[in-house]
C-alpha cells in the first residue's frame, strides 16, 4: 500500500473501472480522515485519468438531445448523464489534489477538497446503483468528454481552475437541477428523486469551497478576477436563468456572475 495522499489519489486517476475508482476514492478519504495516511506528498498526475471501454465518448454537439424523463428510457438517459458528470466529477476533485499539491497549500485545502471527493463518489455510486434498478448499466448509453476539456484547460493555474470547475460547472448543476427533480416528481420516480435531491444540496457545498479557495488565492477584486478567468479558459456560454438562491447559499454572489455579466459569458 502507497503512503502518501498524493500516491493514493494518483491511484485513483488510474483506476479505469467506474466503480472501482468511486470505491478506491472513498477508500482514500477514509483512511485520510483515520490517520492510515501520514503525508501529503508530491506526485506528479497522469495526463488524463483512466476511465472505462465505455461510454463511448462523442463530441458534445453529437450528442442526442436528452427528453424531460417522464418515459423509463428517459429517465436512463437522464440519470445516465448526471453520472457521467458525476464519475467526471471524481477524477476532477481528484485531481485538483495533486495536481497543485507541490504549492505548499493549506492542510484545510486537502480537508475540503477530499470531503468534495468523497461526495462525488458516493454521488456516481447512488447512481449507478439506481441505473441498475432500472435495468441499465453506466456506459450503456453515449457521452461527451467536455468536462475533462475544462481540466485540461486550467492544468496550469490553480485559480483558473477554481473560477472554472466549481464556479461555473457545478454551478451551472445547481441551476438545472431543480427542474430535472421537478421532471423526476412528475414521472412518479420518487427513488431517483432522492438521489438528487442529496446531491443538490452537497452540490451547493462543493460551489462554497469553490470560492472559498477561489477568494483564499485571489489577489483582489475577485468578482472581476472570476470574470476575466472565465472569459479567458471556459470554452462555453453562462446560461440563465440562474439559481440565486441556491448560489447564494454557497455565498456566491450575483456580483460574480449577474448584473456586470453579460449572459454570453462575456463581461459587459
Amino acid at each position: 500500500m502507497t503512503t502518501t495522499l498524493s500516491e493514493r489519489i494518483v491511484g485513483v486517476l488510474g483506476t479505469g473501472d467506474a466503480a472501482a475508482k468511486a470505491h478506491a476514492a472513498r477508500l482514500v478519504v477514509a483512511d485520510w480522515w483515520a490517520g492510515v495516511i501520514p503525508d501529503i506528498g508530491y506526485t506528479a498526475p497522469p495526463i488524463r485519468p483512466k476511465r472505462p471501454k465505455r461510454p463511448e465518448l462523442l463530441q458534445p454537439k453529437d450528442m442526442q438531445r436528452r427528453g424531460r424523463g417522464q418515459t423509463k428510457e428517459g429517465r436512463i438517459a437522464l440519470l445516465h448523464a448526471i453520472a457521467h458528470i458525476e464519475l467526471n466529477a471524481v477524477d476532477l476533485a481528484a485531481d485538483i489534489l495533486v495536481r497543485f499539491s507541490n504549492a505548499r497549500l493549506p492542510l484545510e485545502f486537502y480537508n475540503d477538497w477530499l470531503s468534495v471527493l468523497n461526495d462525488e463518489a458516493k454521488h456516481f455510486l447512488l447512481l449507478s446503483d439506481r441505473l441498475s434498478a432500472l435495468g441499465a448499466t453506466y456506459g450503456d448509453l453515449p457521452a461527451h468528454d467536455g468536462l475533462w476539456e475544462a481540466a485540461q484547460e486550467t492544468s496550469h493555474d490553480l485559480l483558473a481552475r477554481l473560477a472554472v470547475v466549481p464556479l461555473v460547472l457545478e454551478a451551472r448543476g445547481l441551476d438545472v437541477t431543480p427542474q430535472i427533480i421537478s421532471s423526476l416528481e412528475m414521472a412518479g420516480d420518487t427513488a431517483s428523486v432522492a438521489i438528487l435531491e442529496v446531491i443538490y444540496c452537497e452540490e451547493i457545498s462543493h460551489v462554497a469551497v469553490g470560492l472559498k479557495w477561489f477568494e483564499y488565492f485571489c489577489d483582489g477584486r475577485p468578482e472581476q478576477t472570476w470574470q476575466r478567468l472565465v472569459k479567458k479558459y471556459f470554452r462555453g456560454s453562462l446560461k440563465p436563468p440562474f439559481n440565486v438562491a441556491a448560489r447564494s447559499k454557497a455565498g456566491f454572489n450575483k456580483e460574480y456572475y449577474g448584473l456586470s455579466y453579460s449572459t454570453s459569458g462575456v463581461p459587459k
